[in-house]
C-alpha cells in the first residue's frame, strides 16, 4: 500500500522557518507530481507548491513565493518544503499529495500541523 508520511510540522514564533518533509513507499517516486497542500481551520485546502515529475519545475502559491521552496530527491522517494519568514497565516495542517503524471492515480498523506505564533 502506498504511503506518504509527513514530518517537521511544529510551533514557530512569526520570521521562523520550518522544513517540512514527506516520505513515500510503495510507489515509483519519479513518476509522480508531488505538491504540499494546507488547510486553515475553517478554510478550504489551498494548493501551497508543486514540484514536476520530469523537469521539477515548480509552482507556488502567490501568498508563498519567494517565502517557500519546494524540492525533491528521488533518489530519497522524498519531497520537501522549506517555509522561511512564515506568518501566522501560515498556520495550518500541511499534507503531501502524489499524482502520476499519466495515469493520474492520487495520493494523500496524513498531514502535519505547522502553527505560527505571533
Amino acid at each position: 500500500q502506498v504511503q506518504l508520511v509527513e514530518s517537521g510540522g511544529g510551533l514557530v514564533q512569526a520570521g521562523g522557518s520550518l522544513r517540512l518533509s514527506c516520505a513515500a513507499s510503495r510507489l515509483t517516486f519519479s513518476n509522480y507530481a508531488m505538491s504540499w497542500y494546507r488547510q486553515a481551520p475553517g478554510k478550504e485546502r489551498e494548493l501551497v507548491a508543486s514540484i514536476s515529475s520530469r523537469d521539477g519545475s515548480t509552482n507556488y502559491a502567490d501568498s508563498v513565493k519567494g517565502r517557500f521552496t519546494v524540492s525533491r530527491d528521488n533518489a530519497k522517494k522524498a519531497v520537501y518544503l522549506q517555509m522561511n519568514s512564515l506568518k501566522t497565516e501560515d498556520t495550518a495542517v500541511y499534507s503531501c499529495n502524489a499524482v502520476h503524471a499519466l495515469r493520474r492515480t492520487e495520493y494523500w498523506g496524513q498531514g502535519t500541523q505547522v502553527t505560527v505564533s505571533s
